[in-house]
């Protein structure tokens, strides 16, 4: 058990290291990622990991275990036991063949967990990344939604720190809005903060506006999250739409409404409930516009999964920033 809210689970893995990850298709690297754990400290409504990972035997184990407490996957932390022994293993004797670690590439961290919701993982982050620069020639990107990156940094000797790239989630600008669905993470006003020093130190950052809600006013929004996360001092800008299936739809919508956002609710209903394919897709559009007017298309990284419908309409705008996933764009 952890000190913190959620017990704390550590399980058995073999690797740490995704050498062709999907995430790749979102150009946040070049084909390999890194979790150090499987099961977040953060609960956000919107999380996808779980429904992802719940059919492993590991993490069915610890979902056994976690009902004995009456707490659900959501409700625990699920971390891999020796995480840095096996990472060196997978960049050392367990490196598939024909991969390139010489080779300057990115990674990105972490698909599945926050790198840096305390302190221990910020240190257990911190320590992987000088593994991977000693080791490899890969530079890491970094994604979280906590305010302790400067730590991450300060652990990281001055010889590498130009391959360190750091971004914080920032979709919603709000601190009480975001934490209503957002669930234990920085506020998002301490998350800029920590963004700014970071800049302001002179290291490589990047934005990342995810999940970005349905607004009254796109231009607005567009124009205050640019200025929020410095545009310009930022190597590339990812957006992206909050996509809701199943029951992270009615929890995102619940948690709004729980915490007295009726009208936010709403337009997050129109857009994602029964039959509101087109007004999603308007949402999206929308969104993308707002951004591609303010953004330089060599920066936008805007992540849209299309259909067979829609692709003719987000085709073209690849030149312009946006990034198409799903089956109709060919992954």
């Amino acid at each position: 058990m952890g000190k913190g809210k959620k017990p704390v689970f550590e399980i058995d893995a073999k690797t740490v290291i995704d050498f062709e990850s999907d995430f790749k298709h979102k150009l946040l690297c070049d084909g390999i990622t890194f979790s150090l754990g499987s099961v977040c400290v953060y609960s956000c409504a919107f999380c996808y990991v779980i429904p992802m990972l719940v059919k492993q035997t590991a993490i069915q184990m610890v979902k056994r275990q976690a009902s004995l407490l009456d707490r659900g996957l959501e409700d625990v932390v699920i971390r891999r036991r020796d995480a840095l022994k096996v990472l060196r293993k997978q960049l050392t004797m367990n490196k598939p063949p024909g991969v390139n670690l010489q080779k300057r590439a990115v990674v990105f961290t972490s698909p599945l967990v926050d790198p840096a919701p305390n302190m221990d993982m910020a240190i257990e982050t911190a320590a992987a990344c000088r593994m991977m620069f000693e080791l490899t020639a890969l530079d890491v990107r970094i994604l979280s939604k906590s305010n302790l990156l400067p730590k991450i940094a300060a652990l990281i000797p001055d010889e590498f720190r130009h391959r360190l790239i750091f971004g914080v989630s920032t979709g919603t600008l709000d601190d009480v809005l975001a934490n209503s669905f957002e669930i234990g993470t920085a506020h998002v006003s301490k998350r800029l903060a920590s963004l700014h020093r970071l800049q302001d130190k002179g290291y490589r950052t990047y934005g990342m506006l995810c999940p970005i809600l349905p607004q009254e006013d796109y231009d607005a929004y567009a124009e205050q999250a640019l200025e929020a996360i410095r545009v310009d001092r930022c190597e590339h800008v990812w957006a992206e739409v909050i996509n809701l299936r199943g029951d992270s739809f009615t929890a995102t919508v619940e948690a709004m409404e729980k915490r007295g956002f009726l009208k936010e609710a709403e337009r997050l209903r129109g857009v994602c409930g029964p039959g509101s394919t087109e007004a999603w897709e308007q949402y999206s559009r929308d969104t993308f516009e707002a951004l591609a007017k303010r953004v330089p298309p060599e920066k936008l990284r805007f992540l849209q999964y299309v259909t067979d419908k829609s692709l003719d309409w987000w085709w073209p705008q690849q030149s312009r920033g946006a990034v198409l996933l799903g089956a109709a764009a060919g992954h």
